[in-house]
């Protein structure tokens, strides 16, 4: 093989480990919103749409769906949080409160954020909440508890299979670093 050659063959190679570099980079951009357009049709990973308006309908006496409640704290999270009750039944339609407790078991100042998530996953889409503490940061002061609001209801178009939904909410740390070793 000549040494023309040899050069030929490194710029065609050369071109096309670019391209490939392009593509990969493309690809990483796309990810993310593909993964949101993923979760939505699929109803995996328990996405939520945001804060859903409550119209006063009539409810389906005829079906019960129970709604079990767990809380999670992630890692570092030095809250005490659980939901105030465990279970409870609702009828599709209707629109219904419970509240989660949150202690902050730490001598300072910090911010929880609660991530929701649904089993079976498909459930999400029929869940609807009109105000839930997970919609914003919580800041608790040094000891600090509260009751947390999470008004929701059930759409009445959930298929028959579903009469049981689980509800977790992760709780996580999201303190700013500085604030964590200024209040040291």
């Amino acid at each position: 093989m000549s040494q023309e050659q040899v050069q030929n063959d490194n710029k065609v190679m050369t071109k096309k480990l670019f391209v490939v570099v392009i593509i990969m980079v493309a690809f990483g951009f796309a990810m993310v919103p593909l993964y949101d357009v993923f979760c939505q049709i699929t109803g995996l990973n328990g996405k939520v749409n945001g804060l859903a308006v409550y119209e006063e309908q009539e409810p389906d006496m005829s079906r019960e769906i129970k709604i079990q409640f767990m809380t999670i704290n992630k890692g570092d999270m030095p809250w005490d949080f659980r939901p105030v009750q465990t279970e409870i039944k609702v009828h599709p339609g209707k629109e219904y409160e419970v509240l989660f407790a949150v202690k902050n078991r730490t001598g300072k100042k910090m911010i929880g954020q609660a991530i929701p998530s649904f089993s079976p996953n498909l459930t999400a889409q029929y869940f609807n909440k009109t105000e839930c503490f997970c919609f914003n940061q919580q800041i608790l002061a040094a000891g600090e508890s509260e009751e947390m609001p999470m008004r929701f209801f059930v759409d009445k178009d959930i298929p028959e299979r579903y009469d049981t939904i689980t509800l977790a909410y992760t709780l996580h740390n999201v303190t700013p670093e500085d604030d964590q070793i200024a209040s040291k």
